[in-house]
C-alpha cells in the first residue's frame, strides 16, 4: 500500500531508573561452533513465596458497545501478547480492545507498569514480533472488520501505525514464522466467516473476503496464497505435525466447520482430508513437549462442565445436544470437549489425562508453573451474550478458570490451592516471567472486566529463560527455533512460538523449570534454518541471551 496511516505514539516521558546488575560474561562452548555469543544475567527480583499465584488488576478493561448488553460475536472478547518493547530487559504488555481502546503496559520493573492507549481499538488479535527485521519488536493487531494494522517500532516508546504491504483482507486469527526458510517472518491468517456475515452479508464472503491465507513475505512485500475459501477460525496454530523438520498451519475452526490442516512440501501446501478426532468448537491450540519425550502433543479446547461447573452443568449439555443433533457421532472426528492428542499418534488422551473438560473454554497454554520439569495447563473461560443465556443474571455463564499440575506420568490434576480460579470472564491470555524473578506469570484479558496479572508465588524448583537473537537473518527472534536443555534428571523441550491459545501473543523468551537438585549439563539450540548450537553447563537461575552472529 502507497500511501500509510502514520499516527505517532510517545510514551509517557520520566526519569528512568537503572537498575546495576552485575553480568555474569560465559565463555561460549560449543561444538564445531563459532557463530554465537552468550552473556547470562542474574534475575532482577528475589521471589516472594507465598505458596500460590496473587492476583493483580490491570489497566484494561475490554468493552463493548452496548457496555453489559453483549450481542453476538462482541461476546468474544479479545487477547493479549507479551514481549520485550523497549529493549530493557522486562517484558511489556499489550492488550486488545472492542469499544475501547488497545493498552500497551510499559513494564517498569517489580510489577510497576506504565499505562498507555493506543488510538485504536476495534481490534482481536494480538502479537508482537519483528516484522521488517530490524532488531524491534513491533505490534500487529488483527481488526473485527478491516485488514490487521501494523505498529512499527521506532525506538524510545515510539510506534508508526502502517498497513502490512499485500495484506488487504479482514483476518481474524494471526501467526508467524518463517515457511519458506527465506530468513524473514511469513504470516498465516484466517476469517471467522460468521461475525463477517453478521457485520457484511452474504455478499461480502462470496467477493472472497473469507478463508485461509497465507502471505508469504518477499523482500517486505507480502504476497497472497488462498488456502481455502470458508473458515471459522478463532486458533492459529504453527507446528512441525509429521516430522518433516518443516511446520505445518492448523487452522482450529469453531462451529460444525472441522479443524484444517495443510502439511508443508516444496511444491506447496498440502491439505490433510481429516484428522481421527478434534475439538467441534475449537477455540484454542497450543502445541508443546508435556511428557519430555521430544514429541509435542497439541491441545485444543470446546465447552465441556467441568466437575463442581454450577452453572455449567445446568446449560451446557443442552447446548452440546444441540450441536451433537443430526450428526452420526460414530463416523464424525468432531467432539464437544478439549482434545489433547501426540503430533504423529493423533489419539485423543485428554479424557485419559484428566484435561477434557474446563467450561466454555477460551485459551488454553501450557507453561511450567511448578518448575518440576514438566509442563503444567492453565485455561481460561466463561461466556457472556445476550440471546444464547436470556435466563442467566447478566447473560452470563459464569465459571472459574482452570489450573492443572502435569504429575509427570500422563495426568493432570487440578490445582485450585494455586489460586487461578478467577470468575471475571477470560478470553486471551499469556505467560511469561513478568517480574523477573525466574518464574512463570500469567496475564488474562477479561471482557467487561479489568485485565489481570496472576504473579506467580509458588516458589518451586529452579529455571534457567533464554533469549534468542539472531543478526544474520530478518527473522531476529528466531521464531520456529526449538531448544533443548540436557540435564541429569531429564531432557526438556522448548519451541519458540509467535502466538497459541486463543488470539493471543506469546514472549519470544524461552522458561525452563527443573528441581532444584538438577544439574544443567547442556542447552541445545536448533535454529530455524535447522543450524544447531550447543552450550555445556548453563548457569541455574538466570537469563541467558544467545545470539547468532554468522
Amino acid at each position: 500500500m502507497d500511501i500509510f496511516y502514520k499516527i505517532r505514539y510517545v510514551r509517557y516521558a520520566g526519569l528512568l531508573l537503572i537498575l546495576c546488575l552485575s553480568v555474569i560474561i560465559v565463555p561460549v562452548q560449543v561444538m564445531s561452533d563459532n557463530t554465537i555469543t552468550t552473556e547470562t544475567l542474574p534475575f532482577t527480583t528475589k521471589p516472594v513465596c507465598s505458596g500460590r499465584f496473587i492476583a493483580h488488576d490491570l489497566d484494561h478493561t475490554t468493552t463493548v458497545a452496548g457496555g453489559n448488553r453483549i450481542r453476538m460475536f462482541e461476546a468474544n472478547g479479545g487477547g493479549v501478547a507479551i514481549n520485550d518493547l523497549d529493549n530493557d530487559g522486562d517484558l511489556d504488555i499489550v492488550l486488545t480492545n472492542q469499544a475501547g481502546m488497545n493498552t500497551i503496559l510499559w513494564n517498569d520493573g517489580h510489577l510497576n507498569f506504565r499505562t498507555e492507549r493506543m488510538a485504536h481499538g476495534d481490534s482481536r488479535a494480538a502479537t508482537i514480533v519483528d516484522v521488517d527485521g530490524d532488531g524491534r519488536l513491533d505490534i500487529v493487531f488483527s481488526r473485527t472488520k478491516t485488514a490487521p494494522t501494523y505498529w512499527h517500532n521506532e525506538g524510545g516508546g515510539h510506534f508508526l501505525r502502517e498497513f502490512l504491504p499485500g495484506i488487504g483482507k479482514p483476518i481474524y486469527a494471526i501467526n508467524w514464522a518463517d515457511l519458506d526458510g527465506d530468513g524473514d517472518l511469513d504470516l498465516v491468517g484466517a476469517t471467522y466467516d460468521a461475525s463477517l456475515l453478521t457485520d457484511f452479508g452474504q455478499e461480502f464472503l462470496l467477493s472472497g473476503n473469507g478463508g485461509v491465507y497465507y502471505y508469504e513475505n518477499r523482500n517486505g512485500q507480502f504476497h497472497l496464497y488462498g488456502l481455502s475459501t470458508n473458515a471459522q477460525a478463532l486458533a492459529v496454530a504453527l507446528v512441525d505435525l509429521n516430522h518433516d523438520g518443516h511446520l505445518d498451519i492448523w487452522v482450529g475452526d469453531d462451529f460444525a466447520v472441522p479443524d484444517q490442516i495443510w502439511y508443508w512440501s516444496s511444491t506447496g501446501w498440502q491439505p490433510v482430508k481429516s484428522m481421527a478426532v478434534m475439538s467441534h468448537s475449537t477455540m484454542s491450540l497450543d502445541f508443546a513437549d508435556i511428557n519430555n519425550d521430544g514429541q509435542n502433543e497439541v491441545f485444543s479446547t470446546d465447552m465441556k462442565p467441568y466437575n463442581g461447573d454450577v452453572q455449567g452443568e445446568k446449560v451446557l449439555p443442552a447446548i452440546i445436544s444441540s450441536i451433537n443433533e443430526g450428526r452420526n457421532l460414530k463416523t464424525d472426528p468432531q467432539v464437544s470437549e478439549n482434545v489433547l492428542q501426540a503430533v504423529g499418534d493423533f489419539k485423543n488422551v485428554a479424557s485419559a489425562e484428566g484435561v477434557d473438560a474446563t467450561g466454555w473454554s477460551w485459551s488454553g497454554k501450557f507453561g511450567d508453573f511448578d518448575q518440576d520439569g514438566f509442563l503444567d495447563l492453565y485455561v481460561v473461560n466463561g461466556f457472556a451474550e445476550m440471546s444464547t443465556f436470556p435466563n442467566l443474571p447478566g447473560h452470563e455463564l459464569v465459571e472459574t478458570n482452570q489450573a492443572f499440575r502435569n504429575t509427570g506420568d500422563k495426568h493432570f490434576v487440578p490445582m485450585p490451592d494455586w489460586g487461578l480460579g478467577s470468575a471475571r470472564g477470560g478470553r486471551g491470555m499469556s505467560i511469561a516471567d513478568l517480574d523477573g524473578d525466574g518464574d512463570l506469570d500469567i496475564v488474562v484479558n477479561n471482557l467487561n472486566s479489568p485485565s489481570q496479572l496472576f504473579e506467580n508465588q509458588l516458589c518451586e524448583g529452579s529455571s534457567l529463560e533464554v533469549d534468542l537473537f539472531s543478526q544474520d537473518t530478518l527473522n531476529t527472534r528466531a521464531i520456529g527455533a526449538t531448544l533443548i536443555l540436557h540435564t541429569d534428571v531429564g531432557t526438556y523441550y522448548r519451541d519458540i512460538k509467535a502466538a497459541s491459545g486463543y488470539v493471543s501473543g506469546d514472549a519470544a523468551r524461552v522458561h525452563f523449570g527443573f528441581p532444584k537438585t538438577a544439574h544443567l549439563q547442556q542447552l541445545e539450540i536448533r535454529w530455524p534454518d535447522s543450524h544447531i548450537s550447543m552450550i555445556d553447563s548453563p548457569t541455574i537461575n538466570t537469563l541467558m541471551k544467545v545470539t547468532r552472529i554468522g
